[in-house]
């Protein structure tokens, strides 16, 4: 394991935290080829309703360490492979945003389902100062995510964005003060993980399929036919007669 992140499970909750504040959490080459392979064995878990992705110190991420890449080629991008498995993870995905996030780690950050913020955050992106050009599955992340005006402003004029514009553009979902942070995260992910999850996966699919336009109507109709004839929905419908919180089994 990669001593750049954590990755924990605590029931059907996994986190896993960025660990390297003095580098501001810049991950290495094989830091990026640890978290893939991580990510992997989370997909693989049934069982698992929500990640967490979280950071320590001032920054959330600072992206790609560049003065470890060697004589790597990017044709093969470690970070773009990273970025898009985690938003393909299975399960709903919330980025908690702790400190700044820059670079590489914005890629990550959008690649998560929910974004969630502390007040005083800022972000930039700068591969236009250092002569290189970004990844091209990020570029289409953000602008599918933050629109292409945005997405210029940070590309191609190096803007920084605070707080509140990053609320703003939809680069983040909620923003709160640094000492409630916690408390939200935890929140946020109680709820995700007390819904029906095949129910939610099934939806996650769907409006990936949506946003990329590879949109399978036919298949999106037979989930949702399928939800019918579940345990969860037979769960959900006695929850709701009967006043109480469900408790869904993933059947």
């Amino acid at each position: 394991m990669s001593q750049a992140f954590l990755a924990e499970i605590q029931g059907s909750l996994a986190t896993i935290t960025f660990c390297r504040p003095d580098k501001h959490n810049a991950l290495e080459i094989g830091d990026l080829e640890a978290l893939d392979s991580a990510l992997i064995g989370l997909a693989g878990q049934s069982d698992i309703r929500t990640l967490l992705l979280c950071g320590q110190g001032r920054s959330f991420c600072a992206g790609v360490d560049f003065g470890a890449v060697g004589g790597h080629d990017w044709r093969d991008n470690p970070l773009e492979r990273v970025a898009d498995r985690l938003e393909n993870m299975p399960f709903p995905t919330l980025c908690v945003l702790q400190g700044g996030v820059y670079g590489g780690g914005t890629d990550l950050a959008l690649a998560c389902d929910f974004r969630l913020g502390a007040r005083g955050i800022r972000c930039f992106i700068p591969p236009a100062k250092l002569g290189i050009q970004y990844h091209p599955h990020g570029l289409k992340r953000a602008v599918t995510r933050l629109g292409l005006g945005s997405a210029k402003r940070l590309f191609l004029a190096t803007e920084t964005l605070d707080d509140a514009e990053m609320l703003r553009c939809g680069f983040l979902d909620w923003l709160v003060e640094p000492d409630a942070l916690t408390e939200r995260a935890q929140a946020l992910a109680a709820t995700l993980t007390g819904l029906a999850p095949q129910a939610v996966r099934g939806m996650k699919q769907s409006l990936n399929e949506i946003a990329g336009g590879l949109f399978d109507e036919r298949a999106a109709r037979d989930r949702a036919a399928s939800s019918f004839r579940t345990a969860d929905f037979q769960e959900g419908r006695a929850a709701m007669a009967e006043k109480r919180p469900p408790n869904f089994s993933g059947q």
